[in-house]
């Protein structure tokens, strides 16, 4: 598509903070509620869905149709609609929902924004302790206990004292788990379980590298845009396009990354 004039980029952000507004009413109510319930989407094992997230897609889709009802939408719960603007926003309305089950509040809304190349905006935001990384044409910034400040990811180190982050200490397949390993080993700490708010940690410049297998469009869109935007890079293990989901590398510069790619390779 076409690029996006400067009105249109200062309405999508606008409509993307609505979103995040709306979707942290929405799902508030449900954090550390006594009866929340969740149901299992697989038949072995365990991927919850709970109200909240399908309450918070809801109210992001009724922004949607007020405010750009020609625009696709992709969303976890609710799948896709089409579109005829050539943009599609990518909704992941609770990315942890695990996390939110623990009451643990390192889960987030993720919202991007893109074409059929990737995201060109996009949002993660933490409700309940009201933090909101937004990424998006150029500028990157937080809003959050400490007031708003811009991003800006870690400069350049070696392997040996870098920060990893994944969500799952498995990482995908058996070769998929040696290969994340084979990279724990060469970094100095790593961490595990904070689901899209590595991501956020990463743009912060807070920590050099997020490693994922099994990912879907709607969630990595939201981070990659921002992480981009904050000067980092991210991309599948092997340096290739991965906003359709996939193996994911997020890192904070191009240095670190490669330093990534060279251990994951040929896996």
């Amino acid at each position: 598509m076409a690029d996006l004039d400067t009105d249109t980029k200062q309405e999508l952000v606008r409509v993307a903070e609505a979103l995040a507004d709306a979707a942290r009413e929405a799902v508030l109510p449900y954090f550390r509620a006594d009866n929340l319930f969740a149901d299992n989407k697989l038949s072995v094992g365990f991927d919850p869905v709970t109200e909240a997230d399908r309450a918070a897609e809801r109210a992001m889709r009724d922004v949607l149709a007020r405010t750009r009802p020609r625009d696709a939408i992709l969303g976890e719960e609710f799948g896709q609609t089409a579109g005829d603007s050539g943009l599609t926003w990518v909704l992941d309305p609770i990315d942890g929902t695990r996390a939110f089950l623990s009451g643990t509040p390192t889960w987030g809304v993720l919202i991007a924004v893109g074409d059929d190349n990737g995201p060109k905006l996009g949002i993660i935001d933490q409700p309940y302790i009201g933090e909101r990384f937004i990424g998006g044409f150029g500028e990157a910034h937080v809003d959050g206990p400490h007031g708003s400040r811009p991003l800006r990811t870690r400069a350049p180190r070696s392997l040996s004292d870098a920060i990893l982050f994944t969500t799952f200490p498995e990482v995908g397949t058996k070769a998929e788990g040696q290969a994340f390993r084979n990279l724990s080993n060469q970094v100095k700490l790593t961490r595990y379980g904070l689901d899209c708010y590595a991501y956020g940690l990463v743009a912060a410049g807070q920590i050099d590298l997020v490693v994922e297998a099994g990912l879907q469009a709607y969630d990595i869109q939201g981070p990659m845009a921002v992480i981009e935007a904050a000067g980092g890079i991210v991309t599948n293990w092997e340096g290739g396009p991965v906003h359709q989901g996939g193996r994911a590398v997020a890192a904070a510069n191009p240095q670190i990354h490669a330093a990534a790619l060279e251990v994951l390779a040929g896996t």
